[in-house]
């Protein structure tokens, strides 16, 4: 019987999502099917780094220059400092030789681990799939739903 394990990253702390990450791998590396569904802000995990030229309105293109482009420059949930939290928790994490949130993402998609975005957030923030990461997946609340549904281990981060 195949475990599953959902998480569902509405956070878009640094922290925070390094905890799911963490979380999620080390569910794959113990043959749990996952599945992390990012919703609003944990959407910015999932952003690629470099700006990608779309049309975009006014609004849409305000939310764009407002939320952080990319995991590497989310912030911490407590600390943060005007931006000297993440350096200094970044310097850790390299001092312990510890992965980084985009090491992580990395590692959970070599594990299989479904990246989903969803689609309603994306329309109200007014990303495209043209920005963000290769190789995830879009949908609804309803597809993590049925996922959650069979869920041995559902987390709300």
């Amino acid at each position: 019987m195949t475990k599953k394990t959902t998480i569902v990253l509405f956070s878009g702390d640094y922290d925070k999502a390094m905890a799911a990450y963490i979380i999620a791998n080390g569910a794959a590396a113990y043959d749990h099917e996952v599945t992390i569904f990012h919703t609003f802000w944990g959407l910015n995990a999932l952003r690629k780094e470099e700006k990608v030229q779309i049309n975009k309105g006014f609004l849409e293109k305000l939310f764009s220059k407002m939320m952080p482009r990319g995991a590497e420059r989310m912030g911490l949930s407590k600390m943060n400092f005007a931006g000297f939290g993440p350096k200094m928790i970044k310097h850790i994490i390299d001092k312990h030789h510890a992965m980084t949130l985009p090491q992580l993402i990395a590692l959970a998609q070599e594990q299989n681990v479904n990246l989903v975005a969803c689609t309603m957030t994306m329309d109200l923030l007014g990303l495209k799939e043209e920005e963000l990461l290769d190789g995830i997946e879009y949908a609804g609340v309803a597809a993590y739903l049925a996922e959650a549904e069979d869920g041995h281990v559902n987390l709300f981060i």
